[in-house]
């Protein structure tokens, strides 16, 4: 809905408002003209419900006001006397159509209480009315300040862990107001634990979706304090989510997503409006230059060690590589061994643990790769690991180099195909590709088939404009043209481990309405490998200089302070009033 369907769809309802309490305004002292003026006919119902008048603002905060206009609905009956559980579901399955009947039927019979008593009639009303104001504070704080997140993939190893549980900024940037106008609060995109009855699909992912996809409310987002920058680790909206359920069923379901009901990523931000961004060998360039990383990112790469003859894997273990990094072994066996019937026939059966796959010879010795899970079969054959391919940071290939042990140490290159934005690139690859151009707002870009690939999303779906191509024709809404304005800023978002991420590279640019937040906390860490907790990483800052420093102790220092000083205070109350 466009903003001037928003205004003339307020303007009718405060039409509707005024026709249905006109005469309850009456009834309680006002005059009958201060229903219809907007804003201030919800100050003057505030203040005739005796609730306090900031509660006008939530009636305008999407989500929130789908729960605000059923509590307005039943104290404005409470208000003249309809007490009764009756009369309150009455109001709330009418959708407050009730109060026309009580302003026309039984307005002369009304009796308006001023001074009503505003504590719920019994347990079960106390319980419901906590509940709802929980409900909505929760909801601006999630909406407008912070939102807790749990990192579910690996793509930001080393800085961010699978298992971190984050807290996001919404200030930073300037919180999002909410784009779609109907939506359950508390959850994304999906209703939890209500399966639906799709074939095929197992119940943990047949979920509901909690939204309508119309009224869409118009992009707003209130000022922040911040930008995004280079190396500022970003939580946004897939921009291309078109799926059913994120992380279950990943089937291209062509979904159109609101904005803000799209699936929330976490990556890092390398490139940002108006920079070229190029790869080669894995490491980003920036406008031709090498992007300098922050202190705290630690970029992974998937690389190709190989040791010197008699070395074992236990080198590795000097320069903090993990059993978890290793992805694959090489052995060296002697090929007599190798080409003997007897030792193949053992290899060849799944039960000695043994899957090697020769991938070369020479004259002496069988080179392998798989997996050997008998080191007593090891020793007997003199088979030696020979390599291996390990997920290491640019640290760890730099120690790795100079170690005498090690005979070479070389990124895994992926091969070359059209799985590359825009995916039109033979010969780009994983670890080499672009310089792309990353556009900002007032870009004017020269449209043709080469540039088109690039930016047709941009312009079609992200801007949404009307787009065709009829032969060497561009048309953009039916009208013929050669460049196009952008409208908003774009960025570029990477994952830190580099092979193991799905990011920019595979979809392109993310706009800036899609941006939600800035993560600043870890409060805390789980790891489920090992079934314990991360006590260095709870209480961590997750941006900053230097290595992340826990800042557990002081909290729990603080807090026993404080039910110290809270325990003598009441001491020193009790012994005064005795």
């Amino acid at each position: 809905m466009s903003l001037t369907g928003w205004i003339i769809f307020f303007l009718i309802i405060q039409v509707v408002h005024f026709l249905g309490t006109w005469k309850l305004y009456q009834k309680a002292g006002r005059k009958s003209w201060e229903a219809l003026i907007p804003i201030y006919n919800g100050i003057v119902l505030m203040q005739i419900i005796n609730r306090p008048k900031w509660y006008v603002l939530l009636l305008f905060v999407p989500v929130v006001n789908l729960l605000m206009f059923p509590v307005v609905w039943v104290e404005t009956i409470r208000s003249f006397g309809k007490n009764k559980t009756g009369h309150t579901w009455l109001v709330l399955l009418t959708l407050g159509l009730y109060i026309y009947y009580l302003n026309y039927v039984e307005a002369d019979k009304l009796t308006y209480i001023e001074d009503r008593s505003l504590k719920p009639a019994n347990g079960i009303a106390d319980f419901v009315s906590s509940i709802v104001f929980a409900v909505i504070v929760a909801t601006v704080i999630h909406t407008y300040f912070i939102q807790p997140f749990v990192i579910p993939t690996g793509s930001l190893e080393k800085t961010l862990l699978v298992g971190d549980f984050l807290l996001v900024s919404k200030v930073n940037y300037g919180a999002r107001a909410p784009m779609t106008a109907v939506a359950l609060p508390m959850v994304h995109d999906t209703i939890p634990l209500i399966p639906t009855s799709y074939d095929g699909l197992p119940s943990y992912i047949n979920r509901y979706k909690s939204y309508l996809k119309k009224p869409q409310i118009p992009y707003f987002r209130l000022p922040g304090f911040d930008e995004v920058k280079k190396n500022d680790i970003v939580v946004f909206n897939w921009p291309t989510d078109t799926v059913r359920f994120f992380f279950n069923d990943r089937t291209a379901m062509n979904i159109r997503k609101p904005i803000d009901k799209k699936s929330n990523y976490v990556k890092r931000c390398v490139g940002v409006a108006g920079d070229s961004i190029e790869v080669r060998n894995g490491d980003v360039y920036i406008n031709g230059e090498l992007l300098k990383l922050s202190d705290r990112a630690k970029p992974l790469f998937l690389n190709n060690i190989k040791l010197k003859e008699g070395n074992s894997l236990e080198v590795l273990a000097k320069y903090g590589v993990e059993q978890r990094d290793l992805f694959g072994y090489t052995y060296v066996i002697k090929s007599s061994f190798w080409d003997d019937s007897a030792v193949r026939t053992y290899f060849a059966n799944p039960q000695n643990q043994v899957n090697l796959i020769e991938q070369q010879r020479d004259s002496l010795n069988v080179y392998a790769s798989g997996y050997i899970n008998n080191p007593d079969l090891m020793q007997r054959l003199g088979i030696q690991i020979d390599g291996v391919q390990a997920n290491i940071t640019m640290q760890q290939e730099v120690q790795l180099k100079s170690e005498s042990n090690i005979a070479s140490v070389e990124r895994v290159k992926r091969p070359e195909g059209t799985g590359i934005f825009p995916q039109t690139e033979p010969t780009w690859s994983e670890s080499n590709w672009g310089p792309i151009y990353i556009p900002k707002a007032g870009d004017v870009l020269e449209l043709n088939k080469e540039t088109l690939p690039f930016y047709r999303d941009i312009i079609r779906e992200y801007e949404n404009n009307d787009f065709k191509v009829i032969g060497d024709e561009i048309l953009i809404n039916n009208q013929s043209v050669t460049s196009y304005q952008v409208k908003q800023d774009y960025y570029w978002m990477m994952g830190d481990n580099r092979n193991f991420s799905e990011d920019s590279r595979y979809w392109g640019y993310v706009p800036a309405d899609h941006v939600v937040g800035k993560p600043v906390f870890i409060w805390f860490s789980y790891d489920s490998i090992n079934g314990k907790v991360r006590w260095d990483r709870v209480f961590t800052t997750v941006g900053g200089d230097g290595e992340p420093k826990s800042y557990l102790r002081w909290f729990l220092f603080v807090l026993g302070g404080y039910f110290l000083v809270d325990y003598f205070l009441k001491r020193r109350k009790k012994k005064a009033n005795s």
